[in-house]
C-alpha cells in the first residue's frame, strides 16, 4: 500500500501518545496488518532488516556494532527487528542513554524465542520500550462500519441511537474477506484471495520461521482447520488433538498440538480470550478455560475453505465465524480506550461473550447474535442474570450492556437498559 492510499487508524494516535512518554514503542501484530506502513507516517527514517538484498548484512551488523541499526533520525523505524534479537539491549541501553522519549519504533510479525541462559542476560526493557498489539481492521477502520455508536460515548453514560442497516449477505463477505489492508483496496472476488495466501504462507514458511523447526505443513494446515471447527469455544487442547486423530490416520499427541499452537500464537495467528473474573453474589465457580479465537475471522474461513454463500448456507458455523469478527474489532476499539476483552462463564451455565474493561475499572458487558427478535432477547436475558450476579458492593455495576447484531435497521436501547447495535454501526 503507498502512502497516498494509507487509510488512517486507530494504531495511529496510540502510537503517537506513546512516542511522547517513552523512548521507543514496539508494534506487534500478524504480517500483512499494516505494522509497517502505519509506523512509516511517523518514522524520521527507517530500516528494513528482512529486506532480502540486506538481511545477512543487517543481521551480522546488528551482533557486532547495533549503533550501525540504530543511527538515524528519529524517530527511527527498525522493521521486523526480531530476526535480530540482540538489537532489543541495544536499543533499551541507545533510550537509557540518550534520555529522550520517540527515539525509536519498532515492528515484528514473529515473537522471537530465546534460550534461558539468554533470556538472564536480556533486559525486558520496562521503563523504556513500550508494546502496541496491532491487529487487522476493524469495519470501522477500513470504511465498512459508519461509526453512530461510539463505545467510549457509550462508557461516558451518553444515551446513543442511530439508523444503521446492513444485509446479512454484507456481513459474510466482511467475515470472510477480513481485515487485511490490502483487501479493502480491492475488487470483492479478489479481495477474498488475501485470507487464502496468508493461510497459505503460515502453512508453508512463516510458522516454521518463529524457532527455526520444521513443521509438517499438513499437519498445520489440519490444525487450523481443526480450529476453526472450535473457534467460540473452551475447548481443551486434548479434545482439539483428539479431532485431528479421528479425522486422520496421522494420530496427534497433546503436546505436538500445544507445540503447534504456541508456535501459531507468537505469529498471532491465534489470539484466544482469557476468562473475567468479576465479585460475584453467588457462589457459583468461574470457568478459567481460554476462548478459542483467531487475530482475524478470514483465517478461520480460509482454513476451512468456504466463502460467503457457505457461510449462508450454515447459519450456526456463520455464528461462529461472526463472533470472531465482533471479537476482532472489539479488541481494536478496546485497546484505544485502555481496554482489554474477556469472557465470562461459570459453573451454573452462564456464559457471557464478551466483557470489555478498561483499567479504570469500568466494565461493559457485550452478547453476540446474529440478529432476529429470538436471539436479541436471549442475549438481552443473559445480560441482566449476569448483571444482577454482580455484588456491586466490590465493584461497580456494568457502564453499559449491549446485544452486538449482523443486522438490523436500528441501534437503539431497550426499555431493560440493553443497548442492541448492529456491528456495522460501532466504533471505538
Amino acid at each position: 500500500m503507498s502512502k497516498h492510499e494509507y487509510k488512517p487508524r486507530i494504531a495511529d494516535s496510540i502510537l503517537a501518545n506513546k512516542l511522547k512518554g517513552m523512548g521507543a514503542v514496539l508494534i506487534e501484530g500478524p504480517k500483512w496488518c499494516g505494522k509497517t506502513t502505519t509506523a512509516e507516517q511517523q518514522a524520521n527514517s527507517i530500516i528494513y532488516m528482512d529486506n532480502p538484498l540486506m538481511r545477512d548484512s543487517n543481521i551480522e551488523a546488528a551482533n557486532i556494532d547495533p549503533s550501525l541499526i540504530l543511527d538515524g533520525a528519529v524517530p527511527r523505524l527498525i522493521d521486523e527487528w526480531q530476526i535480530a534479537p540482540k538489537l532489543w539491549d541495544a536499543i533499551r541501553f541507545t533510550v537509557d542513554h540518550r534520555g529522550e522519549d520517540g527515539q525509536f519504533i519498532l515492528t515484528g510479525s514473529a515473537v522471537p524465542l530465546v534460550d534461558k541462559d539468554e533470556l538472564l542476560k536480556t533486559h525486558t526493557g520496562t521503563g523504556r520500550i513500550s508494546r502496541i498489539k496491532m491487529r487487522t481492521m476493524s469495519l470501522w477502520e477500513s470504511g465498512d462500519s459508519s461509526g453512530k455508536i461510539s463505545l467510549k460515548a457509550l462508557f461516558d453514560g451518553d444515551k446513543q441511537s442511530a439508523v444503521c442497516t446492513t444485509e446479512l449477505e454484507h456481513i459474510a463477505y466482511l467475515s470472510c474477506r477480513g481485515g487485511w489492508p490490502r483487501a479493502i483496496f480491492q475488487d470483492p472476488d479478489i479481495s477474498l484471495e488475501r485470507a487464502t495466501d496468508y493461510v497459505d504462507a503460515i502453512i508453508n514458511s512463516d510458522v516454521n520461521r518463529v524457532d527455526g523447526t520444521i513443521k509438517n505443513p499438513e499437519r498445520i494446515s489440519r490444525l487450523l482447520r481443526s480450529y476453526a471447527r472450535f473457534i467460540g469455544s473452551q475447548t481443551p487442547v486434548s479434545a482439539i488433538a483428539s479431532d485431528l486423530s479421528s479425522n486422520e490416520n496421522d494420530t496427534f499427541d497433546v503436546r505436538t498440538v500445544q507445540s503447534y499452537i504456541n508456535a501459531l500464537k507468537l505469529i498471532f495467528v491465534i489470539e484466544d480470550m482469557p476468562a473475567w473474573n468479576p465479585n460475584l453474589r453467588s457462589k457459583a465457580a468461574i470457568r478459567t478455560s481460554d476462548t478459542r479465537y483467531f487475530i482475524d475471522p478470514s483465517i478461520a474461513v480460509a482454513a476451512l475453505g468456504i466463502g460467503p454463500q457457505d457461510l449462508l448456507s450454515d447459519l450456526k458455523t456463520f455464528g461462529f465465524i461472526f463472533e470472531n469478527l465482533c471479537v476482532r474489532d472489539l479488541r481494536v476499539y478496546a485497546e484505544s480506550l485502555n481496554g482489554n476483552v474477556y469472557h465470562y462463564r461459570d459453573s451454573l451455565g452462564l456464559e457471557c461473550d464478551t466483557v470489555i474493561h478498561l483499567r479504570n475499572g469500568r466494565y461493559g458487558l457485550i452478547e453476540i447474535k446474529l440478529g432476529g427478535d429470538k436471539l436479541i432477547k436471549e442475549g438481552a436475558a443473559n445480560l441482566l442474570k449476569l448483571r444482577d450476579k454482580i455484588d456491586t458492593d466490590k465493584m461497580a455495576s456494568p457502564s453499559f450492556m449491549m446485544v452486538l447484531t449482523a443486522v438490523g435497521n436500528f441501534a437503539y436501547q431497550r426499555e431493560d437498559g440493553v443497548y442492541v447495535v448492529p456491528i456495522t454501526c460501532l466504533k471505538n
